[in-house]
């Protein structure tokens, strides 16, 4: 156990062993029983350790409770940040963790606004899932938040803990931009106060087809250049056929790194598609002609004929309806 969780659970100590009622057998709410003084040195102590455990501070001071919760009554955040399901030697290494020594950190949730009677996590994801396998009951702090607040909570851990890859945040952050967060509160998850930076991550995340992500995993150790490179070659090989690659049972069996590799070899095997200009489309009456030029790294349409410059400005005014008509397309796998 390291020292930030043994001193956190050293901390929180006298609230977690209080007496629990039995009102509800399957959510155990302990009554408070610490004294201001105590509440003040538990402040004191908790300061500085982490931004965790200074969401768990300010949820104590302000009267929130600590309880124990069945774990199939804890639902995920509404935004997902993780691309594993939790397996592998880490993951495996946290169950033993907590079966040999208990839960020493509560996780933090809300009363879940869409699922009565149910709770929503904004962090402790991974222990709650490990405490789902060893069938025990999860210690919480329950607190009111709003859904900008859960994500910066969420967020928050994500950088403290480090844990989270490149890919991850920056899809992490395109969810939360598809959700209507705004850019503060988004780059509030982040800690960080570069807008370029964030740009850039969600212009990446767009760029990359959210299957093939999926596929490949978080790809630990892998930063914005490779993801960009894969982006690229993406773009430069449209013909190349991931697809079958990500659904082939082999593909399946590898690493998250060696999934990125052999992504990256299909692409490097096949030869990048040369500039070409072809009309693509033009109705019966032949009042509009588009055509596409293809190239490595862009895709440019012309409009020409007697409508097409009205018809090029309609399609520039419709592009969110268009584009979000592309991204459902992209998540159901309709698309080509």
């Amino acid at each position: 156990m390291t020292k930030r969780r043994e001193a956190l659970k050293n901390i929180l100590m006298p609230v977690t062993s209080a007496e629990f009622s039995t009102e509800n057998p399957k959510v155990q709410r302990q009554r408070p029983q610490v004294a201001s003084g105590a509440l003040q040195s538990m402040n004191e102590a908790i300061s500085g350790l982490s931004k965790e455990a200074e969401e768990l501070r300010k949820a104590l001071a302000d009267g929130s409770k600590i309880v124990e919760i069945e774990p199939d009554f804890i639902d995920g955040s509404f935004v997902k940040d993780r691309l594993d399901d939790y397996e592998g030697e880490e993951f495996s290494s946290l169950v033993e963790s907590i079966r040999a020594n208990g839960q020493a950190v509560p996780v933090l949730v809300r009363s879940n606004p869409q699922r009565d009677g149910r709770y929503q996590l904004a962090f402790g994801h991974r222990r709650v899932a490990a405490l789902r396998t060893l069938g025990l009951r999860v210690k919480a702090v329950v607190r009111e938040m709003s859904d900008e607040e859960l994500v910066i909570a969420q967020g928050n851990e994500n950088l403290e803990r480090k844990d989270l890859s490149f890919i991850e945040r920056a899809l992490f952050a395109l969810r939360l931009e598809e959700r209507g967060m705004s850019r503060s509160v988004i780059m509030s998850t982040f800690g960080t106060s570069s807008k370029g930076v964030l740009s850039e991550m969600i212009g990446l995340a767009r760029r990359l087809p959210i299957t093939l992500v999926e596929a490949i995993g978080p790809a630990p150790g892998f930063g914005r250049p490779r993801w960009v490179a894969l982006a690229d070659m993406l773009e430069a090989r449209p013909k190349a056929d991931w697809r079958s690659l990500a659904n082939s049972s082999d593909f399946k069996m590898l690493t998250s790194v060696d999934r990125f590799e052999a992504v990256l070899k299909l692409l490097k095997d096949n030869p990048a598609q040369p500039e070409t200009a072809s009309e693509l489309w033009a109705p019966a009456d032949k009042s509009v002609r588009v055509s596409m030029k293809q190239g490595q790294n862009a895709l440019i349409m012309s409009f020409k004929s007697k409508d097409g410059n009205t018809f090029g400005a309609w399609i520039s005014s419709n592009l969110d309806s268009l584009y979000e008509a592309f991204r459902k397309s992209e998540r159901t796998g309709t698309g080509d």
